[in-house]
């Protein structure tokens, strides 16, 4: 019984972790669609907005055909502030996408995203901010984002 408990919590977290990968490769192909649309325009601002309303009519098909109950007023009014930030920081993240991967390439920008990604990550478990659990700073867990930032630094300088 534990091996297969064991056996299928390993293939859900594989493809979970697969379809993270996917998620990473339609970043790495946004940001280059994105600077490709700054370098047609001429701006990257336009670049971005146009993106964007292109998520918000692929977020509204997607809601109209799933249909999911609306939450209740008094529970999105319970939320913490920072509940809502998720728009404008997804937002600078296709500005910064449309304006930086045409300066410095899409495996610059992407790895430099990783390593702030990472970044952040790990001082958001360190500390178990915004509902995360706790997992402390480890050597392991340091030595991991110096590769990173490493990866990095041969990325775009090699």
């Amino acid at each position: 019984m534990f091996f297969y408990f064991f056996v299928g919590s390993f293939c859900m977290e594989m493809v979970s972790v697969f379809l993270a990968c996917v998620a990473g490769a339609c970043f790495a192909l946004q940001a280059a669609v994105n600077g490709a649309l700054r370098g047609t325009l001429h701006d990257g601002r336009y670049a971005a907005f146009f993106s964007i309303c292109g998520t918000i009519i692929t977020a509204a098909i997607f809601m109209l055909c799933v249909q999911p109950p609306l939450p209740a007023l008094a529970v999105m009014r319970s939320a913490p502030w920072w509940n809502w930030i998720g728009g404008p920081l997804g937002a600078l993240i296709v500005l910064a996408g449309a304006t930086l991967a045409p300066r410095i390439g899409a495996a610059a920008f992407i790895a430099s995203l990783v390593a702030g990604q990472l970044f952040c990550s790990l001082l958001l478990d360190h500390y178990g901010l915004m509902n995360l659990p706790q997992q402390s700073i480890t050597a392991g867990r340091l030595m991991g984002a110096a590769l990173v930032f490493v990866g990095v630094v041969l990325v775009k300088y090699s």
